[in-house]
């Protein structure tokens, strides 16, 4: 079993430098929202037996680029982990302030943000069991703050992985196997 787990493509959408609390979540939604830049990327050629995509636009839209004739299938197992801004300000913040923020409430489990880390550990194993019984090489298009997630998970359940970055570009991808 080879599971191949790639970053979707880069998104055509510009983040403002420095943000009130209201623009960084407004800004949060828009990029959800944002189409993809049709851009080649290499990943290795499997015969990949199924394709899963989460549902976020920019998953499956690389899924389309990547693999254009295809079926897809969606799972909100794999979408990115919900961002909002750590508090209400009204002062405008450097956008990594706001990341950075947001990611270290995640991490110790806030309940200001939309979902907590436990929750996405929660989800991660939900998906590696879906996958596990399917027991095929398979293609996954998900996203870079999650598959880190992801792949801790699968290496506890004995995926041995290749070499992972501490941060995925667009594009870049992992190969698992069991």
């Amino acid at each position: 079993m080879r599971v191949v787990i790639i970053r979707h493509a880069e998104v055509d959408f510009c983040w403002s430098r420095r943000c009130t609390s209201a623009k960084f979540d407004s800004d949060c939604r828009e990029y959800d929202l944002s189409p993809i830049k049709n851009v080649t990327y290499s990943i290795p050629q499997i015969a990949y037996q199924k394709i899963y995509v989460s549902k976020l636009s920019r998953s499956k839209d690389t899924a389309k680029l990547l693999f254009p004739s295809g079926e897809y299938l969606e799972s909100p197992l794999l979408n990115e982990v919900p961002l909002k801004s750590s508090f209400d300000c009204k002062i405008n913040m450097p956008i990594w302030f706001w990341n950075l923020t947001g990611r270290l409430q995640w991490f110790i489990n806030g309940i200001r943000q939309i979902e907590t880390r436990r929750q996405t550990r929660k989800r991660a194993k939900e998906f590696i069991e879906l996958i596990r019984n399917d027991d095929m090489d398979i293609a996954v298009v998900t996203h870079g703050f999650y598959m880190h997630t992801l792949l801790q998970e699968m290496k506890k359940v004995g995926f041995k992985m290749t070499e992972a970055s501490a941060k995925f570009k667009n594009g870049e991808y992992v190969i698992a196997e069991k």
